[in-house]
């Protein structure tokens, strides 16, 4: 007798529950990054849906599906669809969170990886809780991710610790829930008390606790949008926080009221935190700068910026394209190989991915480059040639332009140089300060157009808008070109904007076009520039407060007080 086959068991998914944490997308756990890019399905909260989209694989296709959309693969492609729900909307057809619960199992069900994400820490979230038992009644094999409870992650950004030396006790309330009975044991306490509630309805919790026994002038903290960059907070006490907001114009939201983090008691408020208060008093919180760059150009600098608190915007003023007639870089670059150059300098990342291109296209690669001499411009340019495999030769030792280059590079010596020539791969709009100084050090140049550079498409007409208005609160020019370019095509910065240059040439350029320049660079370098403007945001935050008066944006003017530009 023939044994029997049976069919083969259906594929099991698997459920993973992810804390995103209170909001900044740094607070993500190594363990949560390695789940997202490893996800089939991701099923997320409105409000991290952008801290954890980015962190999706690649190839993953994102749709917003409505409650009765499936989840499995796109037909015909047999590329894994990534399900995104929004379960802070209740527009019709939108999956609610009980709607995502079924999506999670039928994924799971699928044979599918889940990702089911959450505000702050899922053992806090209660529709979690649910669909974990969901998970473990039908058998379907979950784990657990922890995230930085919103409870807690907010107040440490805020500069408030709810503990101190003697161990304060700390009370956790979530006042759109909270029974009669939870506000008299927490107001019964003298412990710290952190509430979790809306804009609107801080001043209701507050009396709730006062009416439980808190005494009025308890001090209390309150923090909107908490570790984002939009994260305010104010300092009042229990009897005064209605009257504190309503100075501060915080007006009632249609929608209900934005979620906040209150922080009630004598030893965690307002004292300390005017010492505390780290992530505000970063020197560029919350400002909005316009970078004059792609995004691939400006991934460092955006960085960078994000680290001072800052939010970049990146917008394109220049779009590379190939040289008209592309002979005469073929030519070059198979001169490369016969030997026909002793040095090539590149003086541009552009440059470096033209002849990286050609490289390519011939299916060459860095081994090409042996014999020769390399020079490089600038950081980026040299480490764009690292990353190609070829370490330079040659960068400046001083200023990172031709001028410097040249400063540094040696004359020809027929005795110690067999070949004289030099392939210099450049733009077509390059100057002639490099080529003309090279051939003044003994030197032949092969000046070639390796990339033309063209304006770039005009941003949206928000971005263009905001330009013009005064939303943005600062804007780097990284050359002479970017001033002309962003002008071009989306119109001149408006005065209370500040104007941030690499250097001397463009702040020049940027006068001629009616611009005040505020910050200059000390050295040509992207990142000098930006340590420029965080050392002005600085100075600026630090004038405001000697005078006693509130620290504000440069976008945030105020009626009449718009400043004048100097004329030229």
């Amino acid at each position: 007798m023939s044994p029997t086959t049976l069919p083969a068991p259906p594929e099991q998914g698997h459920v993973t529950f992810l804390g995103a944490g209170p909001g900044d997308p740094g607070l993500l756990t190594l363990r949560a990054v390695e789940a997202l890019a490893n996800a089939d399905v991701l099923v997320a909260e409105h409000d991290v849906l952008d801290v954890v989209r980015t962190h999706a694989r690649q190839g993953v296709s994102e749709v917003h599906t409505d409650a009765d959309t499936s989840a499995s693969s796109t037909p015909g492609t047999g590329t894994p669809q990534l399900t995104v729900v929004d379960g802070a909307s209740t527009t019709a057809g939108v999956p609610s969170k009980r709607d995502a619960a079924h999506l999670v199992m039928e994924a799971a069900r699928g044979g599918k990886r889940v990702v089911r994400a959450v505000s702050g820490d899922p053992g806090l979230d209660a529709y979690a809780a649910e669909e974990m038992l969901a998970c473990a009644s039908a058998g379907v094999p979950f784990e657990v991710v922890p995230g930085v409870a919103t409870a807690v992650g907010v107040p440490a950004y805020a500069g408030v610790p709810l503990r101190d030396a003697q161990g304060t006790d700390v009370r956790f309330v979530d006042a759109r829930t909270a029974s009669d009975r939870c506000w008299t044991e927490v107001g019964a306490s003298d412990g710290t008390v952190v509430v979790s509630t809306t804009l609107d309805s801080v001043a209701a919790a507050a009396g709730e606790l006062v009416s439980a026994g808190r005494k009025p002038d308890t001090p209390l903290t309150v923090t909107v949008a908490g570790t984002t960059t939009r994260q305010r907070t104010w300092t009042a006490t229990l009897g005064t926080i209605a009257q504190t907001l309503k100075q501060a114009k915080v007006l009632p939201s249609p929608e209900g009221g934005r979620p906040v983090i209150a922080v009630v008691g004598e030893r965690s408020a307002a004292a300390q935190r005017d010492r505390l208060a780290w992530f505000e008093s970063k020197p560029l919180f919350g400002w909005k700068v316009l970078v004059p760059r792609t995004k691939e150009q400006a991934a460092s600098l955006s960085d960078q910026l994000r680290s001072y608190g800052a939010v970049p915007h990146e917008v394109p003023t220049i779009a590379v394209e190939p040289p008209r007639t592309p002979q005469q870089m073929e030519r070059a670059v198979k001169g490369l190989v016969t030997g026909r150059y002793e040095w090539i300098a590149f003086t541009s990342v552009n440059a470096v991915k033209a002849v990286r291109e050609k490289f390519e296209e011939y299916g060459l690669d860095a081994r090409a480059f042996a014999g020769i001499k390399v020079a490089a411009v600038g950081e980026q340019t040299a480490n764009a040639l690292v990353a190609f495999g070829v370490k330079p030769d040659l960068v400046p030792s001083g200023e990172q332009s031709a001028a410097g280059l040249l400063e540094d590079w040696p004359p020809y010596d027929p005795v110690f140089d067999p070949i004289d020539r030099v392939f210099l791969p450049r733009a077509d709009i390059a100057t002639e300060t490099l080529v003309a100084g090279l051939i003044e050090l003994g030197w032949e140049v092969d000046d070639v157009t390796a990339y033309r550079t063209v304006r770039a498409s005009p941003p949206p007409a928000e971005t263009r808008e905001a330009i013009k208005g005064g939303g943005f609160d600062a804007v780097l020019f990284t050359s002479s070109s970017t001033v002309r370019n962003l002008v071009g095509i989306a119109g001149k910065p408006h005065n209370v904007t500040v104007i941030a240059c690499i250097g001397p040439a463009t702040a020049k350029t940027a006068e001629e076009h009616g611009l005040r320049v505020d910050v200059m660079a000390p050295e040509p370098s992207v990142h000098k520039l930006a340590e420029a403007l965080a050392d002005f945001g600085t100075r600026r935050r630090l004038a405001a407060l000697e005078a006693g008066d509130p620290v504000t944006r440069p976008s945030e003017r105020r009626p009449g007080a718009r400043r004048r530009r100097s004329t030229t």
